[in-house]
């Protein structure tokens, strides 16, 4: 039976996406067993990453200033926004090195099952930037499942007003997949094959 501070470590541990009881209660043993400058500095770059990491006003990545690295490239094509549903969908496509434009967040993606409606996520910003900012182009990089389908279907739908090209990744990652679990050869091919929606 473990102490409670050990038992409550697991816990925070076990809230973590895809750890389940046994890995939580592995790295809480790990964490016992470390040297308390490790764990001081594990703690601090926990803190760390909260107290300094915010959203780029523009596109709304992680970044911690004011406008995120990529916002603030000018060698990148401005011209072209490919739209993905999380910050670290953004990782993945930049592994590539294929893509040169820049990117929008969403934060998420359509579940109204789950009450994720178009208010609770940053939809609002990019229409705005479609009004004011230059666009030729639009990808939707939304992951390949339904509510990524489903999100993808409806941001065209909003977009189509503008008179912008809307694209969206080609096959190569499959239905129900995600970007975060396809290899890079992959996305570069769904990137070079994206088709005009």
């Amino acid at each position: 039976m473990p102490t409670k501070s050990l038992e409550r470590l697991i816990l925070e541990f076990n809230k973590l996406p895809g750890v389940g009881q046994k890995s939580a209660t592995r790295y809480a043993f790990h964490i016992l067993n470390q040297s308390e400058e490790d764990v001081k500095n594990f703690a601090e770059a926990l803190l760390a990453v909260k107290d300094n990491v915010k959203r780029c006003s523009i596109c709304g990545n992680y970044c911690e200033s004011e406008i995120c690295n990529i916002c603030s490239d000018n060698t990148r094509n401005h011209n072209i926004i490919c739209v993905v549903e999380e910050s670290k969908d953004i990782m993945i496509l930049e592994k590539t090195t294929k893509y040169r434009g820049v990117y929008h967040v969403l934060n998420g993606r359509l579940d109204p099952l789950n009450g994720i409606t178009p208010n609770e996520l940053n939809i609002k910003s990019l229409i705005e930037r479609l009004g004011k900012e230059d666009i030729e182009e639009i990808i939707l990089a939304t992951n390949p499942n339904i509510e990524g389908e489903t999100t993808a279907m409806y941001l065209a739908k909003l977009i189509k007003n503008f008179g912008i090209k809307i694209t969206k990744l080609a096959s190569g990652i499959p239905m129900g997949g995600n970007l975060e679990f396809s290899d890079t050869a992959t996305i570069s091919r769904a990137l070079d094959d994206r088709v005009e929606i």
